[in-house]
């Protein structure tokens, strides 16, 4: 079975977990989601990349999630949600499945 990549991953439980959240009303759904994304993440991030990389975008999902809020207060919540999206895979893909 193919691994899928870390971007995706992290990119999905953002997108996933807000998703979740706006269509179940109930946002600790969404939180699982994005946990469970953020953890899936976290987990390949430290397998193919170094304790210190792995962390920093460890720190970028989380800051990513919680940029995302005042960024939908001035360009909307699904804009706000795919844009920190795609700045975190791009971040993972750069920093650890290209290398991989």
């Amino acid at each position: 079975m193919a691994k899928v990549p870390s971007a995706v991953v992290a990119a999905g439980g953002l997108v996933g977990g807000y998703g979740v959240a706006r269509w179940t009303r109930k946002r600790q759904l969404g939180g699982v989601v994005l946990a469970v994304a953020g953890a899936a993440a976290a987990q390949q991030w430290r397998q193919q990349t170094d304790g210190r990389t792995a962390g920093a975008l460890t720190a970028a999902y989380v800051t990513a999630f919680a940029g995302s809020h005042p960024l939908a207060k001035k360009v909307g919540a699904w804009p706000a949600v795919f844009t920190v999206a795609g700045a975190m895979a791009l971040a993972s893909w750069a920093m650890a499945d290209r290398k991989a």
